[in-house]
């Protein structure tokens, strides 16, 4: 093991050992069971009473020692630089009549260990029993003092009303232990080793039935969560799958025939299979019910979601009437398990019954069509869907009667009767959203795989196939990394409009990309330009291959991904990002060329080009947004091809090596060096602390 070098800055030539500065040494008492692992110290006490600071760099011990002159006598402290022997070098650059000296932090550290045991021994040898007993209590009142602190400054009282649910409301700040917590500090005393194998053993069954718990709830503005953090159940990633075959028959049917009626059914079909997708997301969310039932709902619903997928093709012919059905099926159980949960939770029965009732009430709307013709069957569609959209944003505004109710009076009683309402976790809503988009583009890349019969088929069609691909890949760039970067304040934290836009936007702009892929499919396929010779396709292929694309599809296309890209830039608006200083483009400015550009690529379909063209000029289009994008995003000055500075060559690892704690600190004490291949070859699996070499 390689001791850090330090390098002393003082009033005057620092000799002798240095030793933490603890409460209980300031005040002249002896605590050796006080570890501050994971901490830098910030402070020495040497034997001799001078105090010596640490610093971790040179200007800032010059600062330090600067600000401690005005309030310290220049003889009664010392000015430490924490780190390498690249640092002691550094630290000849502070000037002036102090007197600068390398020395060893490790060894400062073994002389003040050294001096405390042997006073240690001393007042034991001195005093017997009676100073074993005065460490005793020491340690006891260590012990109380730091739960009382706990208890009393970190526990603190809330002005809430739990009491009539059985909860009681604390606030305690994060660095706070879990209740129930045990400390595996081999010093602890408290720490029953044999009790914690044996827990540690111990499995848990499945109920087929328990009472689900309310994961993150709203009280009187403040959000409140449980302590266990939300994994992604298997069962949601298989719902994503699931989608993959949703997403390629919905576009595959919109992009057969370049209608506005069928884009009309599109945008209807997948509204449709959007809920089907965000209902089971927002009720794994709310509730935590890591049961049997809770399994065998999620498989009713998808179910469901099967028969629902197998009619969409010819929905609005013959296959109408099953594929609402089937959608009204989940629906409505969807909404009865809500009224459920408010029978079963009254802490948020009348969110839930709201809730609940909005799941409902659509219902009527779509029996209703299904007794009519077209055109009168939209007049009950889109009012359904629109209730079936927008309906947890409508019960969120209902829930905070603040933002639009005047009355004092009526917004006392919606405050009370909605005291409490649960709450969407974030990271999870984040963590399912970007599954979901990646599906998307997924399934652009998906539609993009021709076969070819020639040996060597290069030709337009491949060529068209490695621009789509561009497109996804450039679009994922953006969306995951180019927006995601610097972000100060995600939209869902950053207020209650921006988190409203951030979860409406996301249905357009994925829809948008769906109908743009699946239109981009079948232009990878067409023959319209040159060098794409239709024989180069396998047979399969070759009746799919269109010989000229319509002005339907060249729109679809273009529309979808303009609109896709414009949503996206509405995304990237609706965070805060970091302010950088001296950057070429602010984030505004380089939006304002995105919607720009999106805006071009809408209206591309007026230049009538063939399909080669049409693909390639829309990347190209795309490409210039992700190149103003990383070009803007640097600073004045800096070079934008590397960094000369980075230092890439050095980093810091960690290894873990299986050893006991007493053991290492014996090596430590010692001066002795860890032999790294003997704790190797130990056996694995050895119990004891774990150990950064």
């Amino acid at each position: 093991m390689s001791s850090a070098s330090q390098t002393l800055v003082g009033s005057g030539v620092t000799t002798g050992a240095a030793t933490p500065a603890t409460p209980n040494a300031q005040n002249g008492h002896h605590s050796h069971h006080h570890h501050h692992t994971g901490r830098r110290l910030r402070q020495f006490l040497r034997p001799d009473g001078k105090k010596v600071h640490i610093a971790g760099s040179p200007e800032e011990a010059n600062i330090l020692h600067k600000s401690l002159t005005k309030d310290e006598k220049a003889g009664d402290f010392d000015v430490v630089i924490h780190g390498s022997p690249e640092h002691a070098c550094a630290s000849k650059i502070l000037q002036g009549p102090r007197k600068v000296v390398n020395t060893t932090q490790l060894e400062a550290l073994r002389h003040s260990h050294k001096h405390h045991t042997d006073r240690h021994e001393q007042l034991k040898a001195e005093h017997g029993d009676l100073a074993t007993e005065f460490e005793r209590v020491i340690r006891e009142l260590d012990a109380l003092s730091s739960e009382l602190h706990m208890v009393s400054s970190h526990a603190v009282q809330l002005d809430a009303n739990f009491s009539k649910y059985g909860y009681s409301a604390h606030l305690r700040t994060k660095d706070s232990p879990p209740s129930g917590s045990v400390s595996l500090n081999s010093d602890d005393e408290l720490f029953d080793k044999e009790a914690w194998e044996a827990e540690r053993k111990l499995g848990t069954t499945m109920r087929f039935y328990q009472k689900p718990i309310v994961r993150q709830y709203f009280h009187k503005g403040l959000l409140w969560r449980a302590r266990e953090a939300q994994e992604v159940a298997s069962y949601e990633l298989f719902i994503d799958l699931f989608y993959v075959g949703i997403i390629a028959i919905t576009g595959d049917a919109a992009a057969e025939h370049a209608t506005s009626e069928s884009l009309l059914h599109f945008s209807i079909v997948f509204i449709m299979g959007w809920k089907f997708w965000s209902d089971i997301g927002l009720l794994i969310s709310w509730f935590d019910s890591d049961d049997i039932l809770r399994r065998f709902s999620v498989l009713f619903v998808l179910t469901c979601l099967l028969g629902f997928t197998t009619n969409i093709a010819d929905a609005f012919k013959h296959t109408y009437t099953p594929l609402v059905a089937f959608y009204l099926a989940a629906r409505l159980f969807m909404g009865l398990s809500l009224l459920w949960y408010a029978y079963d939770i009254p802490m948020v029965r009348s969110s839930m019954l709201g809730h609940g009732i909005l799941n409902i009430i659509p219902a009527a709307f779509w029996i209703g069509s299904i007794y009519v013709e077209e055109p009168s069957k939209q007049g009950l569609i889109w009012p359904a869907l629109f209730l079936d959209t927008f309906g947890y944003s409508l019960m969120i505004f209902v829930q905070r009667p603040d933002v639009w109710l005047p009355s004092r009076r009526a917004t006392d009683w919606i405050k009370k009767r909605f005291e409490f309402f649960p709450g969407a976790n974030i990271e999870h809503r984040i963590e399912r959203t970007g599954a979901f988009v990646t599906l998307v583009f997924g399934s652009c890349v998906l539609g993009l795989l021709y076969q070819s019969s020639k040996a060597f088929g290069v030709n337009a069609f491949f060529g068209k196939a490695v621009l789509g691909l561009i497109q996804a890949f450039t679009f994922n760039w953006l969306y995951f990394e180019i927006d995601s970067f610097n972000l100060h304040t995600h939209a869902i934290r950053r207020s209650i409009v921006s988190a409203m836009t951030w979860f409406t936007i996301h249905l357009p702009f994925i829809m948008s990309f769906v109908l743009s892929a699946s239109a981009l499919a079948v232009l990878v396929r067409a023959h319209d330009s040159p060098d794409s010779p239709v024989e180069s396709l396998y047979e399969t292929f070759i009746p799919r291959s269109e010989e000229h694309i319509t002005t339907g599809l060249s729109w679809f296309y273009c529309g979808g991904l303009g609109i896709s890209l414009l949503c996206m830039a509405i995304i990237a608006f609706s965070h805060e990002h970091k302010k950088i200083p001296h950057i070429r483009l602010t984030k505004p400015k380089r939006l304002i060329f995105r919607v720009l550009i999106s805006i071009a690529i809408i209206l591309l379909p007026l230049a009538h080009l063939n399909s080669l063209d049409l693909v390639g000029t829309t990347t190209g289009l795309v490409g210039s947004v992700l190149v103003v994008e990383l070009f803007g995003a640097s600073c004045t000055g800096d070079n934008i091809l590397w960094d000369s500075k980075c230092r890439r060559d050095r980093a810091r690892y960690d290894g873990e090596c299986g050893a006991r704690k007493e053991e290492i600190e014996k090596i430590v004490k010692e001066g002795r060096v860890v032999n790294v291949e003997e704790l190797a070859k130990r056996e694995t699996g050895l119990r004891g602390a774990t150990c950064n070499v």
